[in-house]
């Protein structure tokens, strides 16, 4: 039998110097041969996972939400100390493990299972978070840190809200303190994003005795928190109960010149607090109470004075993230709930022009993600957002008087939403009221009545859809989907007489936040994004066809632009490229299928409102980048310039 082995070790050893490469180290005195096979271990590990997949030779069952993963107990030891804890531990009995997981995702398990067998970690960009998770729960640190590490490589305003929760939600700090970064240089731009919007908010007025000055930034906001604090550890409040109150009067700590009205909506914190799984009671901090124990976090994130009587703060709130805004005493409030005490008419009296070139008076409000529509001579625009919250009031400019009058507000806040005139009546459909999902709820407005009456709601809740009237119909094209993070390739239309919607032909491209106008009969949908990839191209839908025709593309992608029909010719106006609020305006001809750059306006705007009154485009409201706007400018086609806006010349009669 030695004899036997001896034979084979030399066969062995013959036929690996002839098959295999093989690398020998120089001779040493006692005369002992070292061979390294560098193509062993990539050989061995490949075969160790196949034999994994197959199920062969496998001591551990992993029971991952229902599904069920195959592994070797000495491969994920090695990799996992949390499992390494688990098999090593005295109770474990023989044979084939089991451990069970019911709160990760089996696809990210699976992405660590090849990880641990082959050292290559690969993972589609939606999974990532998942294996962070995972990674963290099976203690794998540097999966887990190169997870985050992609992360910040991919983060950007529209993530960065999102991605604080991800990583408040799993206590990495140095995650957290990066994130915090980038909202400390960004916050302004993230500010004007979706999430930011659903985040819960405290509103605070401060009002200042003669010859006081607010402090710096920091130092308000510090005392801001500490007010908060002191009303929840001195006076025994619930934070639930201290944001619900609709008015309250509190001294900022030794600062008594500080008196705050604070005004919360209920059904955003709650559910805020709901989906940041804060503790019961929504974080009592009574004395003896569990949250005490936890220490959830308070801090302020970052400070931005907006304007000259305006601060937006980002803070965390008893481990909740948390927006407070702060006014000092003498700049109006506004609130989605309350109707504007001022007058509110279509019906205007003819006076005198005033002196000719005068500029315009803006809004009432600052207004982004408005709609925006010519009736009777009038431009109309309803809701939107001023960084606080979504809107309902509604303001009518007449260019005869300049003036800005209130109409009825409507009956739900929105913002992200079009609106268009259909048979002498304004339609909105859809949008977001800034606190929950995408809304499917519509409603029109009488002008005769001055009242908004509820119209048949959408399919599919939907926001940042284009809307508009064609051959007494209206139709609402593409949106978000209710993520919120993919545009919609759905077409609906919707008959007044019979008050029914149905489906037209879909879309070529999914995309929400596209610019939508009917020009000879035909509906164009121009721009927007299909996730956050911003588009430049254009289709044109035909009723008879019931199709949708790509046309030639815009110079210059953009969501969120406006669009008006002037001279048989479609304007699209300003926009947001993916970094930047856009100023450039570019015109489309349907004779020549061509699109040309024409002036820029005097002021950038991203979700502003445009109409045409009178043979002059306007365009209004809108988020430069910085602010929210309320004014408004206007188009002159024969000098191919926009100006701010200036008085027309009328004829008045008695």
């Amino acid at each position: 039998m030695h004899i036997l082995v001896s034979c084979f070790c030399k066969f062995f050893m013959i036929l690996m110097s002839v098959c295999v490469p093989c690398r020998f180290s120089n001779m040493i005195p006692n005369g002992c041969l070292i061979f390294e096979d560098e193509s062993f271990l990539d050989s061995t590990v490949a075969k160790m996972n196949a034999l994994r997949k197959s199920g062969q030779f496998c001591d551990v069952r992993l029971q991952v939400c229902g599904h069920e993963l195959m592994a070797h107990r000495a491969v994920l030891a090695c990799c996992s100390p949390y499992l390494f804890e688990i098999f090593n531990s005295d109770g474990e009995p023989r044979g084939i493990s089991h451990v069970k997981f019911d709160d990760l995702n089996p696809e990210a398990v699976e992405i660590l299972l090849n990880y641990a067998y082959t050292a290559q970690l690969k993972a589609g960009k939606e999974l990532v978070q998942d294996v962070y998770s995972a990674a963290k729960r099976l203690k794998m640190e540097r999966v887990k840190q190169t997870c985050g590490d992609y992360l910040l490589s991919k983060m950007d305003c529209q993530s960065a809200i999102s991605y604080r929760n991800f990583a408040s939600l799993m206590g990495d700090g140095r995650l957290l303190c990066k994130i915090d970064g980038y909202i400390q240089e960004h916050l302004v731009e993230i500010s004007e994003q979706d999430d930011f919007l659903k985040l819960p908010r405290l509103k605070l007025e401060v009002m200042l005795e003669d010859n006081l000055n607010l402090p710096s930034n920091d130092k308000l906001f510090s005392k801001v928190i500490r007010w908060v604090q002191h009303c929840l550890l001195e006076n025994g409040e619930l934070l639930e109960r201290l944001m619900e109150e609709v008015s309250m009067r509190a001294s900022l700590g030794p600062l008594t010149c500080f008196h705050c009205p604070l005004v919360l909506q209920k059904k955003p914190l709650r559910e805020n607090f709901q989906k940041q799984g804060s503790i019961s009671s929504y974080g009592s901090l009574s004395p003896g109470s569990s949250s005490q124990l936890c220490k959830p976090e308070w801090k302020c994130i970052a400070s931005e004075k907006t304007n000259s009587n305006t601060y937006l703060c980002l803070a965390v709130l008893n481990g909740v993230l948390s927006v407070i805004f702060l006014h000092e005493r003498g700049s109006p409030l506004s609130s989605p709930s309350s109707t504007p005490s001022l007058p509110k008419s279509l019906s205007f009296e003819v006076q005198q022009e005033g002196p000719e070139g005068k500029l315009c008076i803006p809004m009432h409000y600052a207004r982004s993600g408005l709609g925006t529509a010519e009736l009777n001579g009038r431009l109309v625009a309803a809701g939107g957002y001023n960084r606080e919250e979504c809107l309902r009031t509604v303001e009518c400019y007449d260019p005869k008087w300049d003036r800005w009058t209130f109409l009825s507000p409507m009956r739900t806040p929105r913002a992200r939403f079009q609106m268009a005139v259909l048979m002498g009546q304004l339609y909105v459909m859809g949008g977001s009221n800034g606190h929950s999902d995408e809304l499917s709820c519509g409603e029109t407005y009488n002008p005769q009545a001055d009242e908004w009456t509820q119209v048949p709601e959408l399919r599919t809740n939907r926001c940042n859809a284009g809307v508009c009237a064609l051959d007494g119909k209206l139709y609402v094209v593409g949106g978000s989907d209710p993520c919120g993070q993919k545009g919609l390739k759905n077409c609906d239309a919707f008959d007044p007489v019979t008050k029914t919607w149905t489906s037209c032909g879909p879309l070529n491209i999914r995309r929400h936040q596209a610019a939508v106008c009917e020009l000879n009969g035909l509906l164009y949908v121009i721009g927007g994004a299909e996730s956050w990839n911003c588009l430049n191209s254009v289709e044109c839908y035909s009723p008879e066809s019931n199709t949708w025709t790509l046309v030639s593309p815009m110079n210059v992608a953009r969501r969120g632009a406006g669009v008006a029909v002037h001279q048989g010719k479609l304007f699209v106006v300003g926009g947001f490229d993916g970094s930047h609020a856009l100023n450039c305006v570019e015109v489309y001809d349907p004779a020549r299928n061509e699109w040309k750059m024409l002036g820029s306006m005097t002021s950038a705007r991203s979700n502003a409102g445009v109409a045409v009154l009178g043979g002059v485009i306007y365009a209004v409201g809108g988020f430069d980048g910085n602010d929210f706007l309320n004014s408004m400018e206007t188009y002159d086609p024969e000098i191919n310039e926009w100006s701010p806006c200036m008085r027309a010349t009328v004829t008045t009669t008695e």
